[in-house]
């Protein structure tokens, strides 16, 4: 019902085929940390595709719309903190009239797999993150489409926000930024094929 409410509100802006969302903490503190890989990630295809990231009035996001072959996608990163990314996602699907959710995309970081490993998928559970949880919590269902970026678990449970938060350095910096990079090229993916065609090449690499 609440999904309905707003996406049935007045549409403000251009439609678009997709909407792909990543999710990050905002300011320097966080810059670099594992939790931003999803964030990172976006911002990195928008700078691959000359888009500059804005901010538009009643926004709660950073966003930019690109031309693709297959019609506009709006790229964008949440300006709430992690714990409140699903507030971004009601003006945001309202500018870009996505109504169908599986053409919403939303990039994280996952502990539930190994660094570096991607895999894009329809659905599932939350596995306890908090930026999708709150995403579902707005939404009203778990039916949207991810890009889960692995970043691995700690030894620990109890080291669960530590290591997330944390900004590896030496070896493991490198390796983020290479998943990051690895991340952007599977987004990329979804801009250029279907959704299925994306997710084999994405998931068997």
């Amino acid at each position: 019902m609440a999904l309905r409410r707003f996406l049935d509100s007045d549409r403000r802006g251009s439609a678009s085929t997709l909407l792909i969302v990543g999710l990050a903490n905002p300011g320097s503190d966080y810059e670099g940390s594992r939790h931003n890989v999803g964030g990172d990630a976006v911002r990195l295809v928008a700078q691959r595709r000359a888009a500059r990231l804005t901010l538009e009035s009643r926004q709660r996001a950073l966003s930019a719309t690109v031309a693709t072959e297959r019609g506009p996608v709006t790229l964008a990163v949440p300006t709430t903190f992690m714990n409140e990314s699903g507030a971004a996602l009601p003006p945001l699907l309202r500018r870009t009239s996505v109504k169908d959710l599986h053409r919403l995309v939303i990039v994280h970081d996952e502990l539930d797999l190994e660094p570096g490993r991607l895999q894009l998928k329809l659905g599932g559970g939350l596995a306890g993150h908090n930026g999708l949880r709150s995403i579902a919590h707005t939404l009203g269902t778990n039916d949207f489409s991810r890009l889960r970026i692995g970043i691995g678990k700690p030894k620990s449970k109890e080291q669960g926000a530590d290591h997330v938060l944390q900004r590896p350095t030496g070896a493991r910096k490198v390796a983020l930024a290479e998943a990051v990079a690895a991340a952007a090229d599977a987004i990329e993916m979804v801009l250029d094929y279907e959704f299925e065609d994306a997710q084999q090449r994405v998931n068997r690499s």
